[in-house]
């Protein structure tokens, strides 16, 4: 029986070609979105869950906590001190190593060229498990002026990975001094947060450890190992104490000049939980940082897809069940039992399901590099072969050819034998079921488009809103520890240039620090150092006040210029003469400028307090050119020649800060591109299945329009009367999906603190657009029924 339950389910693929081409083809999407999800989510959660003692590995984490015990401020940075001091003072930790990233330039060749790099203490390949190639791990960053290198690199600059004991020329105070390789490193895997291609020694002098102002400062990663068994409560109740023992007397400073209520508290995260951190962020060092809320948005879109895609199962099998009442007849009278016509129509959706199974994984194959530019992975095709995952697909397969199969079964092995053999069977009722599926198909698809235009106009919203300076024709070109002179001698160089409009230099990166204000309130800002051209280039606005300017020779010494938000946190009326002290510092700075609250930081920031200097003693590290429209070729080409002419032992690179602000964008960028995937998928399978329904429809008012076209009702009539049920639906869907829309929206919104409203237009499009595509797809089949001889419709009984 079983071999010919099999020959009658392939028999009926070949015959109904069109409908098993839907069925297949829809099941092995939604098995192929399901697919992708689950390798993306299974690298998620396996980040850095392969070193051998995971485990015991935990980073140092702090936080900032206000007198009300709230938190102020969360990071997952330290300094130099918290090592080396929770070692010696909490015996729970077994060892520690401190991380910390660095920018250097190297020579390659005849040219300069500029790498990220790390640099660790001695310990680094004791802690995690990171291969070498060759080198001694225990002894590899044990000296200063060494080096271990990824065999990429390796490649890269020497063409072989037989390296050990060749030298890199570095940059240092702009001589070039070697660094003997004394390792060369696997390349990291995919699910990692630390990845590398020169990895140095941290080189921490004693100075440092003298100074107890380091308790203070924030810029690299902690990582401790815990003894076996260790209790971390008890690890971290220990930190505490040798914290508030050993700082105490930095701490009653703090408090004292500066004002500072807030108390820092140490706690442990582990490792494995640092990936998916949204309270401490993944940084100085670390990379790939994510957020928990893309699986789960991955997630929805998967189960989404595949949902529908059974529900089209579902709806296509009972639509062409007509066709097959007389075999369900013929084998009920011939001594066929329910369950036996059960289990033979199950059997048939699951030779359905593997072969779109089967269909799915080459989808995957197909897909899957657009799908890792889409969501910023490198995942390959062998992952799917993961032990675990293949568990989880064979999970998939069972639930889905069950979710596809088992309704249809139902009704085709309920249908009455006599009925079906004379003919006299149609599919009277209600069809609540099959009406059920199809809103909630059109809500999914419906929710997922609100979803996707939400996206956007977000999206265009970030990257179109004026910032309150202009970014158009501005060149950036870094040069780390750029002097004022040295800066003064570059400006003048490029002006030279009749393409060039202006120049003006700045710190690199986000400098901040803190200031007491009014005699005793403290105030944590941005913290700018500029020349007088800056803000005349940016086209930033002072609102109040003067720009600083050459005729004053004290506003580098002595005066300041802050923004709107920096007024408003000190609570000044009149911020015109008032004074700012700056921390470790008794130089007291008059504002002599406010300017006008401009987006200094992405629009996912809110804007916060900034200053701006003029200090001798503060070097810059970028340089702003203004160029005019349509020079780029010889502007550029006048840039680079005069950078490595002044600097020639530094790379060259330049950006364009148009450029630069969209990146700040490029997830926004992503889950665009994702979202609308997902929709088009969803609406795409959601007019197969409505298809399928209305193919039911007309078989089963086959009669009905035949009587209609012989008493004189039109095409267009019949076909109204046949599209008007399924709008209904389609309208019904609408009454679900906008609310939990909306709500969802705005809960994303939430995130922004510049953001769109959600206006109307969003549900009318959405609105518009779904009737339109079920018109369409429903349309099709209305016309067909509409259109058949009347004599052979009144035949059908």
């Amino acid at each position: 029986m079983i071999k010919n339950y099999f020959k009658i389910a392939i028999r009926n693929l070949f015959r109904n070609k069109v409908y098993s081409f839907i069925n297949i083809a829809g099941l092995s999407i939604g098995l192929a979105a399901a697919m992708l999800i689950m390798l993306y989510t299974k690298d998620e959660v396996s980040y850095d869950r392969f070193h051998a003692n995971q485990a015991s590995i935990y980073r140092v984490t702090t936080e900032w906590i206000n007198p009300d015990g709230s938190v102020k401020q969360a990071d997952g940075v330290t300094g130099y001190f918290q090592g080396p001091k929770f070692k010696a003072g909490v015996p729970e930790i077994q060892s520690f190593m401190r991380l910390r990233s660095d920018f250097r330039n190297i020579r390659q060749g005849n040219e300069i060229k500029g790498y990220e790099l790390l640099a660790a203490d001695a310990n680094f390949f004791s802690v995690f498990s990171f291969p070498l190639l060759s080198g001694n791990p225990k002894t590899a960053l044990m000296q200063p002026n060494t080096l271990v290198i990824s065999e990429q690199m390796a490649e890269r600059l020497f063409k072989t990975k037989d390296v050990m004991g060749k030298t890199i020329d570095f940059v240092e105070d702009n001589k070039l001094v070697p660094y003997q390789i004394t390792g060369v490193a696997k390349k990291a895997p995919q699910n990692s947060s630390i990845k590398f291609d020169f990895l140095l020694p941290l080189v921490v002098g004693n100075e440092e450890y003298q100074n107890s102002d380091n308790w203070f400062n924030f810029f690299l990663n902690t990582f401790v190992v815990l003894k076996p068994h260790a209790n971390v409560v008890s690890a971290e109740t220990k930190m505490k104490r040798v914290y508030e023992a050993d700082a105490k007397e930095s701490i009653q400073k703090m408090a004292r000049e500066f004002d500072v209520k807030e108390n820092a508290r140490y706690a442990l995260q582990p490792l494995a939980d640092m990936h998916l951190s949204t309270t401490f962020a993944a940084r100085n060092g670390l990379s790939d940082a994510s957020n928990p809320v893309f699986s789960y948005i991955l997630t929805g879109i998967a189960i989404f897809i595949l949902l529908i895609a059974c529900i089209n199962f579902i709806n296509m099998t009972v639509a062409r069940s007509l066709k097959r009442a007389k075999e369900i007849g013929i084998r009920k009278v011939v001594g066929g039992d329910r369950k036996q016509l059960i289990f033979q129509f199950l059997g048939e959706s699951s030779i359905l399901c593997l072969i779109a199974f089967v269909l799915a994984v080459f989808i995957v194959q197909m897909v899957l590099p657009t799908f890792n530019q889409l969501a910023n992975k490198s995942l390959a095709f062998a992952y799917l072969f993961d032990i675990r995952l293949i568990s989880a697909y064979v999970i998939l397969f069972a639930i889905t050819s069950l979710l596809a199969g088992f309704y249809p079964a139902l009704v085709l092995s309920g249908y009455d034998p006599v009925r079906t053999l004379y003919s006299r069977f149609n599919l009277k009722g209600k069809s609540y079921l099959q009406k059920t599926l199809v809103v909630v198909q059109f809500s999914l698809a419906s929710f997922l488009i609100i979803a996707t235009m939400t996206i956007y106009s977000q999206f265009d919203y970030l990257t179109t809103k004026e910032l309150g300076y202009d970014d158009k024709n501005l060149v950036l070109v870094d040069k780390w520890l750029l002097t004022h002179s040295q800066s003064a001698l570059f400006i003048n160089e490029l002006k030279k240039d009749p393409d060039i409009v202006e120049v003006a230099p700045k710190n690199a990166g986000s400098w901040g620090t803190i200031a007491k204000v009014n005699g005793d309130t403290q105030i944590d800002f941005a913290y700018e150092t500029v020349n007088h051209v800056f803000l005349p280039l940016m086209k930033i606005p002072v609102l109040m006040g003067r720009n600083f300017s050459p005729d004053f020779p004290s506003d580098s010494t002595k005066s300041v210029i802050v923004n709107e938000a920096f007024v408003k946190k000190a609570g000044w009326k009149n911020p015109l003469g008032q004074e700012v002290n700056f921390y470790n510092s008794n130089d007291k700075y008059t504002v002599i400028g406010v300017v006008k609250n401009h987006h200094f930081n992405s629009l996912s920031q809110e804007i916060g307090p900034q200053l701006f200097t003029m200090k001798p003693g503060n070097v810059y590290g970028r340089v702003f050119i203004k160029i005019k429209p349509g020079s780029e070729v010889t502007s550029l080409k006048h840039i680079e020649k005069t950078f490595k002419k002044l600097f020639p032992v530094n790379s060259y690179d330049f950006k364009f800060q148009e450029a630069e602000n969209l990146k700040n964008y490029e997830s926004e960028a992503k889950w665009k591109q994702i979202m609308l995937f997902g929709a088009a998928l969803t609406i795409c399978i959601s007019c197969i299945g409505l298809f399928g329904l209305a193919t039911l429809s007309a078989e089963k008012r086959t009669k009905e329009i035949g009587i209609r076209k012989v008493l004189g009702a039109s095409v267009s009539s019949i076909v109204q009367l046949l599209s008007s049920d399924f709008l209904k639906l389609v309208g019904l869907s609408f009454i679900f999906a906008f609310p939990i829309a909306f709500f969802a929206a705005q809960k994303w919104l939430e995130n922004y603190p510049y953001r769109i409203s959600i206006n109307a237009y969003i549900f009318v499009i959405t609105a518009m657009v779904t009737i339109a595509v079920a018109l369409l797809t429903v349309g099709g089949q209305a016309i067909r029924a509409a259109l058949m001889n009347p004599v052979k419709s009144l035949k059908t009984e």
